[in-house]
């Protein structure tokens, strides 16, 4: 499967609250889409490894991608190091994406930071002809870069360097977020309490891509961040 649209999250939900919308629209747009989860979240306060499952299989029936994949590596210790960016190139070998998306280049968690320049590394060396990697078969692969890397926002209040219009899709999104019950708030919630499990955030987000939406004068937008200088074909381009 060559997919049009690949996103990484270091942990599940990452995916659903930096660029759900985004997603969800590229499937009702008829784009082959995929989640890759770098962790199962297992040193997460709240939920065990198995409910996490359970939830992200929810997310993406949801928002209606074609596959979500779970590489598990080690919750909180993440490393951009060769075992990682390896794995993470023979992912990008196999899909082939045309665009990458995946964590934050900077927030307040740490494996967000370092899930984001993994990728980002990885996505680089994938194009390497002279760096080796079999499919799962044992066949080997051939060398592939994706076209672009982009990072959606997390916790930090970033400045994206562009905007995707996700109007008619946030509702779509926020069911995605909500089916993962043990993480984020819900009334009947008696869990211990953490910076993501309050009725804030929940709202933080919705009302984040409301003000994105606001300033193109969209309904909602989600931001997203680059690594190198975007062009556009011309003017016409721009919405």
């Amino acid at each position: 499967m060559k997919l049009d649209l690949l996103a990484f999250g270091a942990h599940p939900d990452d995916v659903e609250l930096g660029c759900g919308g985004t997603l969800s629209k590229a499937v009702a747009e008829g784009k082959q889409v995929g989640i890759i989860d770098i962790t199962q979240g297992e040193m997460a306060t709240r939920g065990t490894p198995q409910t996490r499952a359970e939830e992200s299989k929810a997310a993406s029936e949801i928002l209606g991608v074609n596959f979500r994949y779970n590489l598990n590596f080690r919750d909180a210790f993440i490393f951009n190091d060769q075992n990682h960016q390896l794995a993470v190139i023979k992912v990008l070998r196999k899909f082939r994406p045309a665009v990458v998306l995946c964590n934050a280049f900077k927030d307040r968690h740490t494996d967000h930071t370092k899930a984001s320049e993994l990728v980002s590394h990885a996505a680089f060396l994938s194009g390497l002809q002279r760096i080796e990697t079999s499919d799962d078969k044992g066949n080997p692969q051939k060398a592939f870069r994706p076209k672009h890397v982009f990072h959606y926002i997390q916790w930090e209040e970033l400045t994206p360097d562009f905007v995707v219009d996700i109007s008619g899709f946030l509702d779509q999104k926020m069911k995605a977020i909500k089916a993962y019950k043990t993480q984020f708030y819900n009334e009947k919630d008696e869990g211990p309490q953490t910076p993501i499990s309050s009725l804030n955030f929940l709202e933080s987000v919705e009302s984040r891509a409301k003000n994105m939406g606001r300033l193109i004068f969209r309904d909602s937008a989600e931001g997203f961040t680059s690594d190198r200088l975007l062009a556009v074909e011309n003017f016409d381009s721009l919405l």
